[in-house]
């Protein structure tokens, strides 16, 4: 009797045994599943404004941001942001890609054949539009493209207050709708009944704007290319072909020639144009001459 007692109290002291081993397993698994949790929402919150992502009770945000940063080619990260934008489902409303030239030079290889060498610097800036709940994803995508970070700003305008004075504006237009067609039918009753359906058309624009910002957040991007970019485009010689045409002896001889028989039309025909005066004047020089020769002999 004794002996099965003592083997009862071994069994059920190996079975806690086993028992407190596996519960402190699990209880150790727990603890690195919820370590592992908590570093990714580290990492989230690392990765991107809380301002992005922030959700609070009976609170209702507009978010905007703005990226300026520096990428290695401006068109792979243009194609790489647009291709990101659309899977997130969003849009794009602006993408002006430009190059700015630098300097722009030409060089001549050979007789036929010359070398256009230009320095420049890509940019672009765009505008998007992208879901506001996937804002913090399409920021931490963009940030993954840049080479320098110069600055990014995110808004998150509270306009809940805004949406409840929408609420109650709505509700008085309806009143005065409802007031205005107790009316009298007359001409201040249709003026009246304009008015009203006029800022009622607004204020359903306004709540309209409202929503789409609500529902989608603008994002404006401008990234460049930090160093100097250089094409040569291979162009032709002109400076040899304006050698070859620019003076021609036997041509420019024979058009001088003309132009001077030209010339010597224009003037003769500007003379007879001008022959009252000149018949004048021959008969002011011919008195003069009479009059210096009448005054001769009185002198001697």
């Amino acid at each position: 009797m004794k002996t099965t007692y003592i083997k009862l109290s071994l069994a059920t002291v190996l079975l806690l045994g086993i028992y407190s081993c596996k519960k402190g397993e699990a209880t150790a698994s727990k603890y690195e599943l919820e370590g592992t949790a908590d570093s990714a929402v580290i990492v989230v919150s690392d990765s991107v404004s809380s301002a992005a992502t922030m959700k609070v009770k009976d609170k209702q945000f507009i978010k905007t941001a703005e990226v300026n940063m520096e990428v290695k080619d401006v068109y792979e990260a243009t194609i790489s942001i647009e291709k990101s934008i659309q899977e997130l489902g969003g849009f794009v409303t602006k993408s002006n890609l430009q190059s700015n030239v630098v300097s722009e030079d030409t060089y001549n290889t050979s007789s036929n054949d010359a070398m256009l060498v230009k320095k420049f610097q890509t940019e672009n800036t765009m505008q998007v539009r992208v879901p506001t709940d996937k804002l913090g994803e399409l920021l931490t995508l963009i940030n993954d493209k840049k080479l320098f970070l110069n600055s990014r700003i995110i808004n998150a305008e509270d306009v809940t207050a805004g949406i409840k004075y929408a609420e109650l504006e709505g509700k008085r237009i309806k009143k005065s709708s409802e007031n205005i067609s107790q009316l009298k039918a007359n001409k201040d009753k249709v003026n009246l009944d304009d008015d009203n359906m006029s800022e009622n058309n607004q204020q359903q624009l306004a709540n309209m704007n409202v929503a789409d910002n609500l529902k989608y957040s603008t994002v404006d991007i401008y990234i460049k290319e930090p160093k100097l970019r250089i094409a040569e485009i291979a162009v032709t010689n002109t400076q040899n072909i304006d050698n070859k045409y620019k003076f021609n002896f036997i041509y420019d001889a024979k058009n001088a020639f003309v132009e001077g028989f030209y010339l010597i039309q224009r003037i003769a025909v500007g003379l007879i144009t001008i022959w009252p005066i000149l018949l004048i004047a021959a008969a002011i020089i011919y008195l003069l001459r009479k009059r210096k020769y009448f005054k001769k002999p009185n002198q001697i």
